[in-house]
């Protein structure tokens, strides 16, 4: 059995939503020590719709399929329910990764919800 799935190396050969956003609304970074990995996460936000995001993350493959498919799963959506992924949804929609390399859906999850937490607090402080 391969190591990992058809679509964690689709995501991770061509990650989608690469960049920067200049002008983003939102914007979280998170990292874990332990492996080294660094995700940060860039929204645009219009009407409480996550209207583009794009991702730049330091990391293993599986940290960067994840990131990629993260951001797949939420653009588009409303805030509340980009609030609402786990790392699991991330996991099971790359068709799994090895218990091992969990922590990277994790990181994806943790870098969603640190920007949206810093988009609610820029709009309770404007």
């Amino acid at each position: 059995m391969a190591l990992y799935s058809e679509k964690v190396m689709d995501h991770f050969l061509h990650p989608r939503n690469v960049g920067i956003i200049e002008d983003a609304d939102a914007v979280g970074e998170v990292g874990n020590a332990k492996c080294g990995d660094i995700m940060k996460m860039y929204l645009k936000i219009e009407n409480d719709i996550i209207t583009d995001v794009k991702f730049e993350t330091f990391g293993c493959g599986s940290a960067i399929a994840s990131s990629s498919m993260a951001t797949e799963l939420i653009k588009g959506k409303p805030v509340s329910e980009a609030l609402e992924l786990t790392n699991k949804a991330v996991a099971e929609a790359l068709d799994g990764l090895p218990d091992y390399k969990m922590h990277c859906s994790v990181l994806a999850e943790e870098a969603i919800k640190s920007a949206l937490e810093n988009y609610n607090k820029g709009k309770e402080e404007a």
